[in-house]
């Protein structure tokens, strides 16, 4: 695609519109997708031998703190319903540099997600398929979703409500079978297993507040994606109504989804065993007696993590699209194609992913610890300027103006305090703790790297596109 001024056929000029084509199912479900990924078919287990059963208290808090934070996001996307969400916001409200800073941010985080994915699609894959060597599957996964999302918003809709409706299912069928098991005693010769293995094995919290705080950097990482509902924003049919809406059903779901099912497995389990013998959904599935348990699993974790790259995707292009309707990205991937697509920014994204796919050729073992450690940093600073962003928003409103917003943050300003001193809390415990201490190096180092680029460039909403250009041309 050309870099210049003039549009090729079949694109809109700079600042085409995007087409509002995504109704509430597939906002709702999108977000629920995004957060549902291998974080908790996987990951629940090691989180589990840190924290045992208070894992759950875990999970809890940093929802309170997701909360919170989409509430923020909801206020701001609702008065002004753009493509950039908080990228623009954050420019707005305090300043071109946070906006600048916010959007590229956000644009790597999903790069080194998406990786994260479609790492995972390749491991999985090599279960039926171990002579296939890994990149190949990458490269399929990266081949198949990057269509998806150049066909048309749409088509990616329909393919998220599916892709996430196949993980709810799954969830949902394990905890009703679990309470079965539970109550009833299926499973277990009719004997009901009851809940005792929540407190008889080293108690509630066997390793005490030190496990609990361990577990939440993985905890946080699990709920990464869900600010993606203000992305939606641009392409929302009616964002006043779907905004709201989405915010409030997916938090409690995610909560639902995540709690209740960790509630069935360590009650099924003693958590000293979670993990020792694979996927817990694999062991509680087998319980009841489906001998195909491995494969069903196997299954759903491949389309999960396929619908986390596929919202990766998107979000990436987007958040590019924007950047460049900003000035702070070439004014190319402000360009959308004839089916309201950004194709520009859709395809350099793509095109980056690509390095995931080396990744996999080269240090396949070491990829998947790497990128979930620097994608939780990248998500913390989103999450800090969507806070600080709504802050300033709110501040500058009148009285009246206040009175007239249509969707409301809780317990303003103190709520958005809290919430910003347990992103705090995170970062520090990151630091803490050896293996993720590798995204306190790349995440700020990427965040000075930006902000050299921004002043050397001199960039500015206005002068940004063209500085950009020419450095690409």
């Amino acid at each position: 695609m050309p870099v210049g001024n003039s549009p090729s056929h079949g694109e809109t000029a700079q600042g085409g519109p995007l087409k509002r084509d995504l109704g509430e199912r597939h906002i709702r479900l999108m977000a629920l997708g995004a957060c549902i990924g291998v974080g908790l078919f996987l990951g629940s287990a090691k989180a589990i031998q840190m924290a045992g059963p208070a894992i759950m208290l875990s999970y809890i808090i940093g929802g309170l703190a997701i909360l919170v934070i989409m509430r923020a996001l909801g206020e701001m996307a609702v008065h002004n319903p753009v493509a950039g969400s908080f990228s623009r916001y954050a420019q707005d409200y305090l300043g071109p540099l946070a906006g600048f800073l916010t959007g590229w941010n956000y644009w790597f985080l999903w790069l080194v997600t998406c990786v994260a994915e479609i790492t995972a699609v390749a491991i999985y894959m090599g279960i039926w398929f171990p002579e296939v060597p890994r990149w190949i599957w990458a490269l399929a996964a990266l081949a198949s979703m990057g269509t998806v999302n150049l066909i048309t918003v749409k088509a990616f809709g329909e393919f998220e409500f599916w892709f996430a409706l196949i993980k709810i299912v799954t969830i949902i069928a394990m905890v009703l079978g679990g309470i079965g098991v539970i109550a009833f005693g299926f499973g277990n010769d009719g004997v009901a297993l009851g809940i005792s293995n929540l407190w008889s094995n080293g108690g509630f919290m066997p390793h005490g507040v030190p496990g609990v705080l361990m577990s939440l950097q993985m905890v946080m990482f699990a709920y990464l994606g869900v600010e993606m509902i203000g992305l939606t924003a641009g392409e929302a049919r009616n964002p006043q109504k779907t905004i709201p809406s989405a915010i409030g059903s997916v938090f409690w779901r995610i909560l639902l989804f995540y709690v209740g099912a960790l509630f069935v497995i360590l009650s099924i389990y003693p958590w000293g065993e979670i993990g020792t013998q694979g996927s817990p959904f694999v062991m509680t599935f087998e319980r009841l007696g489906i001998k195909t348990a491995a494969g069903i699993i196997n299954f759903v974790v491949i389309t999960a993590a396929l619908s986390s790259c596929n919202g990766g995707i998107f979000s990436t292009g987007r958040m590019l699209y924007s950047l460049a309707q900003n000035g702070q990205a070439p004014k190319a991937f402000a360009r959308t194609a004839s089916n309201g697509v950004p194709r520009n920014a859709l395809l350099l994204s793509i095109g980056a992913l690509l390095l995931g796919v080396l990744l996999n050729y080269l240090v396949p073992e070491k990829v998947f610890v790497w990128v979930t450690a620097i994608a939780t940093f990248g998500a913390i600073w989103t999450w800090v300027m969507i806070l600080l962003a709504q802050l300033k928003f709110r501040a500058g409103l009148s009285e009246a103006e206040r009175s007239r917003l249509q969707f409301r943050m809780w317990l303003w300003p103190l709520s958005s305090y809290l919430a910003l001193a347990f992103l705090i809390l995170v970062v520090g415990l990151m630091a803490y703790f050896e293996e993720t201490r590798i995204a306190l190096y790349v995440g700020p180092a990427f965040l000075v790297l930006l902000t050299v680029l921004f002043y050397a460039l001199k960039l500015s909403p206005k002068e940004g596109s063209a500085a950009l250009a020419r450095t690409a041309s």
